[in-house]
């Protein structure tokens, strides 16, 4: 049977005077919600580019509610009587 969904993400993303930028994203399915946490520090010898901290900060953020979703997808399964499959680490299954 068909399936469309739409679910919302939320992406904020704050620099500190010290040079730490943190990444706090929500994934909004409309029955759960999940957060994400990333940060991202400029070293002090590195010139300050704010979009580098921004992308590794969201980056890590979103890598952090990949691993939740992919979490509570285990659980959901689990939950069905289905057996727990080896995880994927990245891409399309071979």
């Amino acid at each position: 049977m068909p399936h469309t969904a739409e679910w919302k993400v939320r992406l904020h993303l704050f620099e500190d005077d010290e040079g730490t930028t943190k990444a706090h994203v929500v994934l909004d399915t409309g029955t759960m919600a999940l957060t994400g946490q990333g940060t991202a520090h400029c070293h002090p010898a590195d010139a300050n580019v704010p979009e580098i901290g921004d992308e590794l900060a969201a980056g890590r953020a979103m890598n952090n509610l990949a691993q939740q979703l992919l979490d509570a997808a285990e659980r959901d399964i689990e939950g069905v009587g289905a057996p727990r499959t080896a995880r994927q680490v990245a891409g399309w299954p071979t």
